[in-house]
Order: C-alpha cells, then sequence, then structure tokens
C-alpha cells in the first residue's frame, strides 16, 4: 500500500459474512441535484436499487449492461429520500479522487458469489 495506514486484520470467518455478488447494471439515472446515481441491478432473479455518488465521473448511459461488484448484504440505507440496497465497489475512494469500478470481466451470471 502506498503510505496509506492499513485497517485492522480480519479473520476468514469475519470476511465471510460479507455478500459480494456479479450485479448487471439494468437502468442508471443521474438523481437531479446531486453527484448521486440511482442504479437498478439485478442480482439473478432479484433487482436492487443502489445509490452511488459517483455521476461526476460516470455517465448513467455507460454503466448500462457492465458487471459490477455489489456488496448484497450491506444493510439499506436512505440516501436523499431514496432506499439504497447494497453497494458498488470501487477502487480509488479518497475524497476528491476518480473511483474506478470493480467489474467483472466476460459473462459470469448476475448473482454469482464472488470469493
Amino acid at each position: 500500500m502506498s503510505g496509506e495506514e492499513r485497517k485492522p486484520e480480519i479473520t476468514i470467518d469475519e470476511f465471510s459474512r460479507i455478500d459480494l455478488r456479479v450485479g448487471l447494471v439494468e437502468k442508471a439515472e443521474r438523481i437531479p441535484g446531486t453527484r448521486l446515481l440511482r442504479l437498478i441491478v439485478d442480482l439473478g432473479g432479484e433487482k436492487r436499487q443502489i445509490i452511488s455518488g459517483i455521476a461526476e465521473w460516470y455517465k448513467p448511459e455507460d454503466l448500462v449492461g457492465k458487471r459490477v461488484v455489489v456488496v448484497a448484504n450491506l444493510k439499506p440505507k436512505m440516501i436523499r429520500g431514496y432506499l439504497s440496497e447494497g453497494m458498488i465497489l470501487a477502487a480509488g475512494c479518497e475524497k476528491g479522487e476518480r473511483p474506478y469500478l470493480v467489474t467483472v470481466e466476460g459473462e459470469a451470471r448476475p448473482g454469482s458469489r464472488v470469493c
């Protein structure tokens, strides 16, 4: 790591509590007056709404059809009046830094576990 402070170590049991899944972005739109995008993501038989603060760097139409990595068991949270039911993973999450979405290469089935 490049001089950044590391977080405390966790056990494999703690890590296994995180449910990472492949999500297929079916719909994306900007939430007016914000830096947020409202995404509808297919997690394999289940659709989730995910609110993400990436509108500054990503156009909604460029995300549709992408396979992304989603934290599927994150507790839902209201963000600016919208329910967010997961989190899309990205690299480069420091303030002001461009986030790079963690995507899945190939045709991984929506809902597939990421391990």
